[in-house]
């Protein structure tokens, strides 16, 4: 048979896992625009929290003259990367983060974490650690992160959905119905998977809904709290120390958003220790690069932190600023949710009904985005959003340029 033949014979499509062909990708923002002052992904437009080069520098200086032990953040970053063994494989431990991070979040050991690429590996890793392919299924609770079900779908896992109580912009779980789902799914339901504060909701999850859930005697699995956000709620928010308690508990954190650094893609799990241990030995080796390692590290220091603080803090100025410039706008009805973290859920209205609509938030969101340059998010698609855009909180000449732009458009746009 001749080379052309056989690759005429060759049919991809046969020996791909149905549900990896049929599966529906995470759609990033990025995927839709990528220039103009972009308030759709939720990142943190003041910037990464370690400080800069310079200071970095004084702060080593006056460490060497004190002779005080060096820290990543009180070096010159670049030269510190530069200088690093890059030849070498990556600390595959992390001891010196993790020991750092359990002081931060009142930990009493660095065993109770796994990190990973994102809070996205760890996502996975539970769906692979937890759930038989084909057989099992995880529970989810929409209006929630996409990437619970893409990771579900690409283990070959179900995916039972119970909705959030989304009445009045609510976004609170609906306890009974999930006891009834994870009932009648008769033992298969491994994992529940809880967005707190949510995304796109921007709500904190009820503690003393979590703990029922987790003190539920007829559940047998995981509930897995996913606070990406949780830096900007108020103290006492989290649930992360709640794992020296719960053994069927794994809370995600990230660098991502309220330290400012998605860029170096690293994500946190908060678990018992034989839980980290079972994502220790699961995970690809040496998954987190130096480069990655050296500014985490930097992240954690003193001064890194306080500049984490004071961004934060920061945010939820302009966030209560953004909430009550938008929902004064004519054409732009409720702000949902509480508010808790770095964006807002804007409805847009039908101003002939007074009603949310989808047809006009998708037109103010194009019209934004490719004629007068403000990336936001359309999330009218999602239960609970009719006709609402997310705006990632921008700094202030951001969400100016931003009000100005939208309250413009808003009297202009016509739907056909």
């Amino acid at each position: 048979m001749s080379s052309s033949s056989s690759a005429a014979a060759f049919d991809l499509q046969a020996i791909v896992r149905p549900n990896i062909w049929a599966l529906k990708p995470y759609r990033c923002a990025r995927d839709d625009y990528s220039t103009g002052i972009l308030l759709d992904a939720n990142e943190n437009s003041f910037g990464p929290a370690i400080p800069s080069v310079a200071a970095a520098a004084a702060s080593a200086a006056a460490a060497a003259a004190s002779s005080a032990s060096s820290d990543p953040s009180a070096a010159a970053l670049t030269d510190l990367i530069a200088s690093a063994p890059l030849e070498r494989y990556p600390d595959p431990h992390q001891s010196e983060f993790k020991a750092r991070l359990a002081a931060l979040r009142g930990l009493s050991s660095p065993s109770h974490f796994f990190l990973g690429v994102g809070s996205d590996e760890s996502i996975d890793l539970a769906v692979r650690v937890f759930c038989v392919p084909g057989k099992d299924k995880i529970l989810t609770t929409p209006p929630t992160y996409g990437m619970y079900a893409v990771c579900a779908q690409t283990n070959d896992v179900a995916v039972v959905q119970v909705p959030l109580v989304v009445d009045g912009g609510a976004f609170q779980l609906d306890v009974p119905k999930v006891k009834d789902a994870i009932r009648r799914e008769g033992g298969k339901v491994k994992i529940v998977f809880l967005c707190s504060p949510g995304n796109p909701t921007g709500t904190l999850i009820r503690k003393e809904d979590v703990r029922e859930l987790l003190e539920f005697e007829e559940y047998k699995g995981i509930v897995l709290v996913d606070e990406a956000y949780i830096d900007f709620c108020e103290d006492g928010a989290s649930v992360a120390t709640w794992v020296e308690k719960y053994p069927n508990l794994i809370v995600t954190q990230t660098l991502s958003k309220s330290f400012g650094l998605a860029g170096i893609r690293l994500g946190i799990s908060i678990s018992s220790p034989a839980i980290a241990a079972l994502f220790n030995k699961t995970k690809a080796p040496y998954n987190i690069s130096t480069p990655t390692s050296l500014l985490a590290n930097a992240a954690l220091h003193p001064s890194s932190l306080s500049t984490m603080r004071a961004n934060a803090a920061r945010i939820a100025v302009q966030r209560a600023r953004l909430a009550a410039a938008l929902g004064a706008l004519p054409r732009v009805g409720a702000i949902l949710g509480a508010n808790h973290a770095n964006f807002v859920l804007a409805q847009i209205v039908d101003p002939e009904t007074g009603s949310p609509d989808n047809r006009w938030a998708f037109e103010v969101y194009k019209r934004l985005a490719e004629t007068l340059g403000v990336v936001v998010r359309f999330r009218g698609n999602e239960w609970g959003c009719e006709g609402c855009l997310r705006v990632s909180v921008g700094t202030e000449w951001e969400n100016d340029v931003l009000l100005e732009r939208i309250a413009g458009l808003l009297g202009k746009v016509v739907v056909e």
